[in-house]
């Protein structure tokens, strides 16, 4: 096999002659050629032969020398992965030659500024070895696997009635562990499962999961084309779960009104009930009746988990109630089993209502399309519709595909896209985007887009891709739970044992206490709330139609201290528009905008269009014998003479002495400059308000990054009282200086609209896209403003704000209150009732707070 390497650094003939000969005179290297003009080393061998290879050879005789394969393997694999919260140079480069030492793997190369790992291997290489050798060198690091894998399929599944957290973390983390399945993750907001798979994967498969761990959950399988036999599915599951939950209303009500009547004779008829009457005989039924009425559902997964080795709230409940009625507390025990049930009703009613604000979000695209076929009104599926088809939107109906209008005139909700709430007029010719409400008038689109392309479907997309990155909050959240239970366990096993054997009570007393511990300790409502509160939030920002991509970027919003804008197209329109003219001598101003606009006249470049849109008002005089070169403007005669408008080429050198340098035009007549015009962007007029509430919310510096001249830019950031502003830079160079900027903030956001964007999007924080005009600049992205304007931009920040607000204070709020109880438990103050609240009491109140987040800014 023929190999090609790259010899870096080889700047000695004489030690290039040394490696030649030396490879030459080794056993198996045939044909050895160094072509030293373009260091290209080629060698023949039947073996195979690495990078590492030829390195350990130049070592041996230069120093400094780097090997690059140029070789093309067949049986190489090239791989992409995303090393997210790496902030140590140093600690990249040790990933780095880490990798490079390890055997399979070649190419390997890690680029700080965008944290993109490169390399290749002939071997099947995961996520989970990149993450082994990067935990081995520094902790925190996220690797996000960005391979694209031909023989992966994505598949999705939905998990009806899982309405536990905590369980849901599980089921997500024991099919991680599991051979074949990868990037897998549960959004437990909208219930879906999604993962990459080699192999083929049915929902029985995953049901058989899910029935290890949590009972009752149906998984119901969306990689099939959704059907009748599907959609029946579906309904007949929320049919079952209603049913369900009304016959548990009327075991819960029956329970209560038995519980009450034994805490009332227990009160007045038999206070002091002793073993074997019939007082102790009545409490003992009635409250048992009441704690099988209310808790049967919860004392059977409790013995389930104890089978399963798993202890969570129903294995905590389960043993504290038949330990109570062991220790003959009977009307306790059905209190707490009637408490329990009440709170676990009122926490999965505050969960599914959040579910369904969250899930209306993704209302905004319709599934059927109306398609005109041989002038025949024929309604499918909206995914079977082919680009170029003409379909017909009724009144009030939403537009099912992007399009362009070919007849019909109407006026266009656009609220549910951009957020905007004032309609939009179209007529034929106008281009629609799916997700919009059309007005009073029918009208027929021909498409352009198919269904997964449509922007509705990108917005769904992104919203529910979000859940997949997530928080710090969140991740130590789950590694918080996977300690935390196994630590509440040991504390309550020494409560339950210690003080009895120093004497300081009976062990029935320390065990009631040890058990009270155990129900308050339950970790569900951080499980639960934390992740709800970053959906939410990403909900609440995608109402003002500001797409963020996951938790982790709302907590880089929440914190920026730092914007850094583009120019073109982001601080302004990207449209010219002219902002000055100047006049010479006898000349006016309208003059020189008229004999410019004239000699423009037949010219389409954006100035030319820039300089006759300001002469709309202006009498243009008549001019002869047009001509045009590119590049030295345009020639014509005016009242017999000649009359040149174009750029600085067409001034002489005793013109460009006195001439404006600012200008982009230039006006002579009969060899004069007469005139000059300035032409910019135009700013945008939100730009300003934006700049000033971002600084009112504790940003620090906002600057501006930009390829423009730097007289346009001073104008710019002078109007908008920017902190800073860099001109006349390359992509490279924004990359450089935001890079810079990145140094002294906690965090920076940058905006931009255009392909050279990406590299710079990539790199900061947070990268807004502007709009959905470059597919490269939304694919770099952390969030995009889908408005294509800044005005949503401060509003975004207030709620990435009061996203990791609520985090803050449901994490405290839950902690402390469980903190109290197990700290009164010892002390044998709290009874065992006040546990549940600690427990499902905390959890609503938390998943309530969380959920508000969704409407807090409605009318904002």
């Amino acid at each position: 096999m023929k190999y090609n390497f790259t010899l870096e650094n080889l700047n000695c003939a004489h030690c290039a002659g040394k490696i030649e000969k030396k490879l030459a005179e080794t056993d198996g290297y045939e044909n050895v050629n160094f072509n030293f003009a373009n260091k290209k080393l080629v060698l023949e061998c039947s073996d195979d032969v690495t990078a590492q290879d030829i390195q350990a050879v130049c070592d041996s005789i230069e120093d400094g020398v780097e090997v690059i394969d140029n070789t093309k393997r067949k049986n190489l694999k090239q791989y992409t992965f995303t090393l997210e919260n790496l902030n140590c140079a140093h600690c990249a480069g040790k990933i780095e030659k880490k990798l490079s030492e390890t055997d399979g793997y070649e190419n390997v190369n890690f680029n700080f500024a965008n944290k993109k790992l490169v390399f290749e291997s002939a071997e099947d290489v995961t996520a989970q070895d990149i993450q082994a050798v990067c935990d081995s060198i520094e902790d925190g690091v996220e690797v996000i696997d960005n391979t694209k894998r031909k023989n992966l399929k994505q598949y999705t599944f939905t998990l009806e009635n899982l309405n536990c957290a905590h369980c849901a973390g599980k089921i997500e983390k024991k099919l991680s562990e599991t051979d074949g399945y990868e990037n897998v993750n549960f959004n437990f907001a909208n219930k879906k499962l999604v993962f990459e798979s080699a192999e083929d994967v049915t929902a029985q498969d995953i049901q058989a999961v899910c029935d290890s761990i949590e009972d009752g959950v149906e998984v119901i399988d969306n990689n099939v084309k959704e059907n009748t036999v599907t959609a029946e599915k579906v309904n007949s599951a929320k049919k079952d779960k209603k049913v369900e939950i009304k016959n548990e209303l009327i075991y819960i009500i029956t329970a209560a009104v038995l519980g009450v009547a034994a805490f009332g004779l227990e009160l007045t008829v038999f206070p002091d009930a002793e073993f074997g009457t019939v007082g102790w005989f009545v409490l003992l039924g009635l409250s048992l009746v009441a704690t099988v009425l209310s808790g049967w559902r919860t004392f059977i997964k409790g013995v389930k988990s104890v089978f399963k080795l798993e202890i969570d709230e129903t294995t905590l409940l389960t043993i504290a109630v038949i330990a109570a009625f062991a220790l003959g507390e009977f009307v306790e025990a059905a209190m707490v089993t009637i408490l329990f049930a009440v709170g676990e009703i009122v926490e999965e009613k505050a969960v599914s209502a959040s579910r369904s604000d969250i899930a209306k979000l993704a209302q905004i695209r319709p599934d059927n399309a109306t398609v005109l076929i041989n002038g025949k009104e024929v309604v499918k599926a909206a995914e079977d519709v082919k680009i170029g088809s003409t379909i017909v939107v009724k009144p009030h109906e939403r537009v099912p595909l992007d399009g362009v209008i070919t007849k019909g005139n109407t006026t266009l909700d656009t609220s549910a896209l951009t957020g905007e709430s004032v309609p939009v007029d179209a007529e034929a010719g106008s281009e629609v985007m799916s997700g919009m409400i059309n007005g009073n008038s029918l009208i027929e689109i021909k498409t352009t887009k198919e269904f997964g392309d449509s922007t509705a479907a990108r917005i769904i997309k992104l919203v529910e891709d979000a859940a997949a990155t997530k928080g710090q909050s969140e991740k130590l959240i789950s590694r918080f739970a996977a300690v935390y239970t196994p630590i509440i366990i040991l504390i309550s096993i020494v409560v339950a044992i210690v003080p009895p054997l120093v004497g300081l009570g009976s062990f029935s007393t320390w065990i009631y206490r040890a058990l009270v511990c155990l129900v308050a300790s339950c970790p569900c409502a951080i499980v639960i709330s934390v992740p709800l509160s970053y959906y939410s939030g990403l909900g609440a920002s995608s109402k003002i139609s500001v797409l963020i991509k996951g938790g982790k970027y709302i907590e880089a919003l929440a914190k920026a201290d730092a914007f850094v804008f583009d120019k073109t197209g982001t601080l302004t329109t990207g449209e010219l528009s002219v902002n000055k003219v100047f006049a010479y001598g006898n000349h006016t101003s309208s003059e020189i905008i008229a004999l410019a606009a004239a000699c423009e006249r037949y010219s389409s470049h954006p100035i030319a269009m820039a300089i006759k849109n300001k002469a709309e008002k202006e009498n243009l005089p008549e001019l002869s014998g047009y001509s045009e070169k590119a590049g030295q403007g345009v020639t014509a005669v005016y009242n017999g003479k000649a009359l040149v408008c174009g750029g600085t080429k067409v001034l002489s050198d005793k013109q460009k002495v006195n001439a404006e340098k600012t200008a982009s035009v230039y006006v002579i007549y009969d060899g004069e400059l007469i005139g000059a015009i300035s032409v910019s962007d135009t700013l945008r007029p939100e730009a300003k308000s934006v700049i000033a509430e971002l600084r009112k919310l504790g940003v620090k510096d906002s600057v501006m990054l930009t390829g423009d001249k730097k007289e346009n830019a001073m104008d710019i950031a002078n109007e908008l009282k920017l902190d800073s502003y860099s001109a006349e830079l390359m992509p490279s160079d924004k990359l450089e200086k935001l890079i810079d900027i990145k140094k002294t903030h906690k965090s920076v956001c940058f905006i931009g609209d255009g392909i050279n964007d990406a590299p710079v999007l990539t790199a900061s924080d947070c990268g807004f896209a502007m709009g959905f005009g470059s597919e490269a600049a939304i694919e770099a992205a952390d969030a995009v403003l889908a408005a294509g304007n800044l005005k949503q931009l401060p509003l975004s920040v207030r709620i990435a704000k009061k996203v990791v607000a609520t985090v803050k204070t449901n994490i405290t709020f839950a902690l402390g209150v469980k903190t109290i109880v197990i700290l009164l438990a010892i002390l044998g103050i709290a009874p065992m009732w006040l546990s549940v609240i600690a427990d499902t009491g905390v959890s609503v109140l938390c998943v309530l707070y969380a959920a508000r987040l969704l409407h807090t800014f409605d009318k904002k």
